[in-house]
């Protein structure tokens, strides 16, 4: 199985610090705040009813523990991948999200070429079994949204989207 032969579901992370204070994580590995815990595990409940068949989760602490949420709720195999990590940003992490500029590769970070190339690679990775649902970052979801051609409305935290195709096998996206 392939992850883009069959619909999924993507969950972005619950809320950090970096999060509350509208500035970049990127790869700073930073813990949910217990309000994000908190939302991770309301957000989870809502998966309860679907059988999913896998979790495949960035690294980063974030993603991990809001994945961990998720397992409270049914007993699908967790698989990491380092691929999924959010964007590093390098010397912009920690400055506010109004000066981000993604067309550009900052001092020690990655450019949207280097990004892009490794998301997709992860996102290559993802075998199943299906359902799949990938609990991961607002840069993944961008890189996901354009690959499938969709026009980008960035997640909040712990927003769950459900990408299926439509009755003429275009993709579609619904937020649960």
């Amino acid at each position: 199985m392939r992850l883009l032969e069959n619909d999924f579901y993507f969950m972005r992370h619950g809320m950090t610090a970096s999060n509350d204070s509208d500035r970049i994580a990127g790869f700073t590995d930073e813990p949910l705040t217990s309000a994000g815990k908190a939302l991770a595990a309301r957000q989870a409940a809502k998966l309860a009813g679907l059988p999913l068949g896998s979790l495949w989760v960035s690294t980063l602490a974030r993603a991990r523990q809001t994945a961990a949420a998720v397992l409270t709720i049914g007993d699908a195999p967790l698989f990491l991948l380092d691929e999924l990590r959010e964007r590093n940003w390098g010397e912009m992490e920690g400055r506010p999200r109004s000066e981000l500029n993604r067309a550009t590769k900052p001092h020690g970070g990655e450019g949207p070429e280097e990004f892009r190339d490794r998301t997709r690679a992860g996102l290559a990775r993802i075998t199943g079994p299906a359902p799949v649902l990938i609990v991961a970052h607002s840069g993944t979801a961008r890189e996901i949204f354009a690959l499938l051609d969709l026009a980008f409305e960035r997640p909040d935290n712990c927003d769950i989207l459900h990408f299926q195709r439509d009755k003429n096998c275009h993709w579609i996206v619904k937020k649960l």
